[in-house]
């Protein structure tokens, strides 16, 4: 993987798709913050609450580098693709998508549990200028699909297996998946301050050898009782690096 500069927003990024990088890192002299939402905003009230916390911060809207969300059910291939082509709207409003780039990390969940009635905002992170030498960077959520072009059920590792070798084959996919990104940045999980964990399945048999042993745990594991945004993905992790977290 390689990253590329996105001087507007003071960070670099791992390319991915349209609809999001697969994470931010910010540059020397700035630092990540990462704000949370007390509840669960709908996404067009959490953008202008997102771009009215950065503003007030006297940060530019392209210093918004990551964002999580969630949603109320996995989509189809095609319903997540639509929903993608509405949220990217925002961004290129803002300076952020050009009609083909993304620089802005993304996690996109469904609560399993009194999950929000649409697509809403669970936390973001901004660049701003900082004196503190530590790194800081955000790694998007991944799941257990390979790259490629094909559909989800063509990438899908172990496609609707659910047992307990299934599992442990889409917890070590996803595991490895972080580390590629992890790794294009020049970090490991030894330099993460956290590490989320989303999936309804019992991945707890898997915990010690494909995670802890991994270094995966260095700061505990958050584990939210929720789906990955796509049908049939059953687990998904994202990771970060941030010194300034904030729940507003």
């Amino acid at each position: 993987m390689t990253t590329r500069d996105f001087p507007a927003g003071n960070y670099r990024f791992i390319p991915a798709l349209f609809q999001y990088s697969s994470g931010a890192a910010a540059d020397s002299g700035f630092e990540i913050e990462r704000v949370r939402f007390d509840r669960l905003l709908p996404l067009a009230e959490g953008f202008a609450q997102v771009a009215k916390y950065i503003q007030d911060a006297g940060r530019p809207l392209t210093s918004f580098c990551a964002c999580e969300l969630r949603s109320p059910a996995a989509f189809t291939e095609d319903g997540f693709r639509a929903f993608n082509q509405h949220y990217v709207k925002t961004l290129a409003e803002w300076g952020l998508f050009d009609g083909t780039t993304n620089p802005v990390a993304r996690s996109n969940v469904c609560p399993e549990i009194d999950p929000p009635a649409e697509p809403s905002f669970y936390a973001f992170c901004f660049t701003r200028p900082s004196g503190n030498r530590s790194p800081s960077f955000v790694i998007a959520g991944g799941a257990e699909a390979r790259g490629g072009s094909g559909s989800y059920p063509e990438r899908i590792v172990r496609y609707r297996d659910v047992s307990p070798d299934g599992v442990k084959e889409k917890v070590r996919a996803t595991v490895g998946g972080m580390e590629e990104r992890l790794s294009a940045f020049g970090h490991g999980w030894n330099d993460t301050t956290e590490a989320q964990a989303y999936s309804i399945r019992d991945f707890h048999p898997v915990i010690v050898d494909e995670l802890v042993r991994h270094g995966t745990m260095r700061s505990g594991l958050t584990w939210h009782y929720a789906r990955p945004p796509v049908i049939d993905l059953e687990y998904e992790m994202d990771c970060r690096r941030v010194m300034r977290e904030t729940v507003i």
